[in-house]
């Protein structure tokens, strides 16, 4: 039974910082991704950054150059650094882990994992 909770979101002031955890319990195959998408009312739910256990990250344009995945394996927590937010980037933030994440299938996490999402976290930039 995999389960992912996130944290950190909350209000900021664009220009601002944030970092988003999410703290992952349960086993997940070691060649999966993991990730960050959001989704903003009105608009569909879209990738912000995934780390796949290639080492390879993958960044939405938007965010780019402002946004960091990274991981701390020992805690099993995935991080999102979120610096100079702006207004746009309002939305709920949601990590996820398994198998497609970041749109990369690896049939050795693909076999043992689906795709695990958590409930996400609020940030709102104003």
């Amino acid at each position: 039974h995999v389960q992912l909770v996130e944290s950190g979101g909350g209000s900021v002031q664009a220009g601002g910082s944030l970092k988003l955890s999410c703290i992952v319990h349960g086993y997940i195959f070691s060649t999966c991704g993991m990730g960050w998408y959001r989704q903003a009312p009105g608009k569909e739910r879209e990738l912000v950054s995934s780390s796949q256990s290639d080492g390879t990250t993958q960044y939405a344009d938007s965010v780019k150059g402002r946004f960091t995945i990274s991981q701390d394996n020992s805690e099993n927590t995935l991080y999102l650094q979120m610096n100079s937010p702006k207004t746009e980037d309002t939305a709920v933030y949601y990590c996820a882990a398994g198998c497609g994440i970041g749109e990369v299938w690896v049939g050795s996490c693909c076999t043992y994992n689906s795709t695990y999402w958590g409930q996400g976290t609020q940030v709102t930039v104003s």
